[in-house]
């Protein structure tokens, strides 16, 4: 963690000594974290592409077999080995991005609290966003981009596709306004980068 956020400060600070912001510095330092973690998140888009293009066989495997929990197990592997589908793959780029999370939050407590750390002449970064723009950001681009990566039935993920918004929108309220800016940042390259995807790949 420790060299992670050494990292990040490192580079914030590099681009903050040109713009004279701490907000330029926070959007520029996470493009530049999402462009290298890219090969990660484009396997992770192909791969919820690729699950989407299967749901009617999913979906027949689970009638066909919805009393036999064994040999619908082994015939979903089965499908997603015919079509070389890694059904953990989409986690693995979100673990990585859990430490950078920690690490930006550890940087973010450091900045100092003078007008390189004043966003647009309205946030300080530093501090909680006190007219909750930042918490309704965070939590709009948060289910636009869970939408657009969604697999299965939307129906059975409607929940899902509301509570994890709102959460990160109540978290949002306590935490640093800059933390919440790399947050919607790094949401709205994500839903750029599917958006683009599903266009390469459409589904039908």
């Amino acid at each position: 963690m420790d060299f992670i956020a050494g990292g990040l400060g490192w580079v914030l600070d590099q681009i903050v000594s040109v713009t004279h912001s701490y907000g330029l510095g926070i959007i520029l330092t996470t493009i530049i974290v999402r462009l290298l973690l890219f090969p990660l998140t484009l396997s992770q888009s192909k791969s919820m592409v690729a699950m989407r293009k299967i749901q009617p066989e999913l979906q027949e495997i689970q009638k066909k077999y919805a009393n036999n929990k064994e040999e619908q197990q082994k015939q979903t592997m089965e499908l997603y080995q015919k079509h070389k589908i890694n059904p953990l793959g989409g986690c693995l780029p979100m673990l990585v991005q859990l430490p950078i999370l920690w690490a930006f939050f550890r940087v973010l407590r450091d900045i100092p609290v003078d007008q390189t750390a004043v966003f647009l002449g309205i946030w300080t970064l530093s501090e909680a966003d006190p007219y909750y723009i930042f918490p309704i950001l965070a939590a709009a681009t948060t289910f636009l981009q869970s939408k657009l990566s969604a697999t299965g039935d939307m129906g059975q993920q409607k929940s899902m596709l509301i509570v994890m918004p709102v959460m990160i929108g109540i978290f949002s309220l306590s935490l640093p306004s800059g933390l919440v800016l790399y947050w919607i940042t790094s949401n709205v390259f994500s839903i750029v980068q599917q958006a683009w995807i599903n266009k390469l790949y459409p589904v039908n």
